[in-house]
């Protein structure tokens, strides 16, 4: 979130986002930022050896994605990569492509896009993180009949009945950390 605030005024050429970051995710923030900033390249720096956030990560824009245990010796190339308007991948995301490649050429389809809007995310992840309606609306600034508006959209969308299926899905969805 605050990232998103500083590319406001800050003139940015590259943004390096840690998955695991509160309010927002560093997948949420890469997918506004793609949004609002085009010309911005994004980097994902993750503990996370995932092949669903690798691939989240893929959808929301970003140009490469660097495991922390790795990144003393990987960020700096993944930087220059990037601003070269290259991509950049580890060893085992290469091996993910490929698989996930043949699957689906295999099946003949595609991922399907992200069916929850990006205030929903931002609404379920509060949600999946134990916050309150109030708290939500306090955060987001935005009414509390708002918030009960977008869970019940995501509920319906999802096809879940309460939060604690909400909870489960953020999680399975690389929203939250388990």
């Amino acid at each position: 979130h605050e990232a998103l605030t500083a590319l406001e005024t800050t003139p940015v050429d590259l943004a390096i986002l840690d998955i695991a970051m509160p309010r927002m995710t560093g997948l949420q923030a890469a997918r506004e930022i793609n949004r609002t900033h085009p010309n911005v390249r994004i980097l994902i720096l993750s503990m996370y050896d995932n092949e669903q956030y690798f691939f989240e990560a893929l959808k929301a824009g970003a140009s490469g994605y660097v495991l922390k245990s790795v990144a003393d010796r990987d960020l700096l190339e993944a930087c220059r990569a990037t601003m070269r308007g290259e991509p950049f991948l580890y060893a085992g995301a290469v091996t993910a492509l490929i698989r996930d490649y043949l699957h689906r050429s295999r099946q003949g389809g595609e991922l399907p896009d992200n069916i929850l809007t990006p205030r929903e995310e931002e609404v379920l992840k509060l949600i999946a993180e134990g916050y309150s309606t109030r708290e939500i609306a306090a955060t987001l600034t935005i009414s509390a009949k708002t918030v009960d508006r977008h869970r019940t959209n995501i509920l319906a969308k999802l096809g879940l009945r309460d939060r604690l299926a909400l909870t489960r899905y953020a999680i399975r969805a690389g929203l939250i950390e388990p």
